[in-house]
């Protein structure tokens, strides 16, 4: 009966009034599309593709942003590494009554010394491997073919590999491009070092104000929110805090812990380019899962060259470290506290590699450790604010 009636009038309205009849209809239809949530969906990707769209077109005008956040973001990210390592230091000598000015200076004065030292006493070797390095590629190159010839004449391999096969071969010329690749790299970054000093020079600022504020620091950017807010983003920021701080502090104690077993198994074995391959496995070693095996590809080839049961040693020295360091010294540092799926986490490894080679891939995880965290916030926030209505 209620239907009939609302039927009949609507069907008055339309005789008498048509034109309001069927402004009344679209703005029903429009409500229902507002309120239809697959409907926005729809709309906000498309004002997104359209939003990437219209910026690829329009990207000159970004490029002077672009330049200044790319001289302030790498300053930034350094600094934040930092602090997240220094910062127990500061906090320490902060409980002992000491101002935190005055401890953030003498920890500057330490590195200070730490990095004289590290000049006089390490880096002429690194920096001598690492022209031998470059000078000595076409060299290497000749003689990784060598070793692959002998390697296929052998005969070790001719029950697996037919002899018309040309692996070898392949194989050589994927090495010889890598290698060339590698060198070519480690020359320009010699050219860019002039570029650097700006931005590294800003850096140390930025770490002083940081360590100085200590825990301050991440709660001046929650007076930016509106007042309803400030408590959840408090405790978001002190939870990416404490997630940010046992993340690198842990990663670069096993790293480093990593780097001197490698090193010395590296002299005892007599391998060449030992400290360059070693400060080259620490930094990739900062990548999950991939990084050891990264860091592997390059100690196996320098030890290939020179025979191959060397690469084989090389490569059992890297497991019996890769071991010591799953085994005994991670569960002591920082457990599990990655807490991301495998899947994840290698899905996030080629996006960090897409966007950023090397330095994508290790930064990709403590962006997404940070992401997973407010968006975790957020949505409880909005179920919190619909359990209340």
């Amino acid at each position: 009966m209620e239907h009939a009636a609302q039927a009949v009038l609507s069907c008055m309205t339309y005789i008498l009034s048509p034109q309001s009849y069927l402004a009344e209809q679209r703005m029903e239809g429009s409500r229902f599309l507002i309120n239809n949530k697959f409907y926005r969906i729809c709309t906000a990707i498309i004002l997104l593709l359209l939003i990437v769209y219209l910026g690829d077109k329009v990207n000159f005008i970004f490029s002077p942003l672009t330049s200044l956040i790319h001289i302030i973001i790498i300053p930034l990210l350094i600094a934040g590494f930092f602090y997240y390592l220094l910062r127990p230091l500061v906090d320490y000598m902060e409980r002992h009554k000491m101002k935190r000015a005055l401890s953030v200076l003498i920890i500057y004065v330490v590195i200070a010394l730490i990095m004289a030292g590290f000049s006089v006493l390490v880096w002429p070797s690194l920096r001598e491997q690492l022209l031998n390095f470059v000078e000595n590629a076409p060299v290497l190159v000749t003689s990784l073919s060598d070793q692959l010839a002998e390697f296929e004449k052998s005969g070790f391999l001719s029950k697996y590999i037919p002899e018309d096969s040309d692996l070898f071969s392949r194989f050589s010329d994927f090495l010889s491009q890598g290698i060339a690749q590698v060198t070519d790299y480690v020359s320009g970054l010699f050219s860019v070092v002039s570029n650097l000093v700006i931005i590294l020079a800003t850096f140390p600022i930025m770490l002083y104000y940081m360590l100085k504020e200590g825990s301050k620091f991440g709660t001046n950017l929650t007076l930016l929110l509106p007042r309803r807010y400030r408590k959840d983003g408090e405790e978001t920021v002190h939870e990416i805090d404490e997630a940010l701080s046992s993340y690198i502090v842990g990663r670069v104690i096993v790293n480093v812990a990593l780097g001197i077993l490698m090193y010395i198994g590296f002299l005892f074995l007599g391998l060449p380019y030992a400290l360059l391959l070693t400060a080259v496995s620490i930094i990739l070693n900062f990548i999950p899962y991939v990084g050891a095996l990264l860091a592997a590809i390059p100690v196996v080839i320098v030890g290939f060259i020179e025979s191959p049961s060397m690469a084989i040693w090389s490569l059992v020295i890297i497991v019996i470290a890769q071991q010591i360091q799953d085994n005994l010294i991670s569960p002591y540092v920082y457990g599990k506290q990655l807490d991301i799926h495998p899947l994840t986490t290698v899905i996030l490894l080629l996006v960090g590699a897409d966007l950023g080679n090397i330095l994508g891939m290790i930064i990709v995880i403590p962006l997404y450790m940070i992401l997973k965290i407010i968006v975790r916030k957020i949505h409880y926030r909005i179920v919190e604010d619909k359990t209340e209505l």
